[in-house]
């Protein structure tokens, strides 16, 4: 059975929201030892956060949840993509540098990807999903909430950006809001019956 779940991430944006879909579930959440660097060599999200959860899952003998996600940009063939966080130094470098290579182009449809696994102490994959979330990319900035590229991502059903909206309709929308959806009753499931069914 399931006690401690390690959030297996540095990001302090990503912790907050990954705690935030968790906090109904009778787990003790704990964050990822600093001392503990996993490489993401993968090739797609899914398979950096299989990485990011087995390691961690090695290296802490518990149970481990990781998430990878980014931007992926139409008109930059899918640019930051992997890259998204090493895409510059802070967040605002990160936004200058998309928002100059995008240039004038008038296709600025892009989306938001999530890949969320949780693996088991021996770092098998227990469970899996992804997520995710289309809009535009808005000449500048607007926003205060959120991290990353949400003052620049905007979702049209909404009106808003990712920085604009309430907590609770990014949670429940947003790439990482969906994969979550998918992955929460599986993992309800495997806290009630345990994992000798998967």
């Amino acid at each position: 059975m399931i006690k401690i779940l390690v959030v297996a991430t540095g990001n302090p944006g990503k912790v907050t929201e990954m705690q935030a879909h968790l906090v109904d579930l009778s787990l003790n959440l704990v964050l990822k030892p600093d001392t503990i660097e996993v490489d993401e060599t993968g090739t797609t999200f899914q398979e950096n956060a299989r990485l990011k959860a087995s390691q961690v899952a090695i290296a802490t003998g518990e149970w481990a949840i990781a998430d990878d996600s980014g931007l992926a940009v139409d008109a930059l063939n899918g640019a930051p993509g992997l890259y998204s966080a090493r895409y510059g130094k802070t967040n605002s470098d990160r936004i200058n540098r998309l928002l100059t290579e995008l240039g004038p182009n008038p296709n600025r449809s892009a989306k938001f990807i999530c890949a969320v696994s949780l693996a088991r102490p021996d770092g098998s994959i227990a469970l899996e999903a992804e997520g995710y979330c289309s809009g535009e990319i808005l000449q500048e900035p607007r926003g205060i909430g959120g991290f990353g590229y949400d003052p620049i991502f905007y979702v049209p059903a909404q009106g808003m950006t990712f920085a604009e909206m309430p907590t609770h309709i990014k949670r429940q929308i947003s790439h990482r809001g969906r994969a979550f959806q998918q992955l929460l009753p599986r993992l309800h499931h495997l806290l009630t019956v345990g994992n000798s069914s998967l």
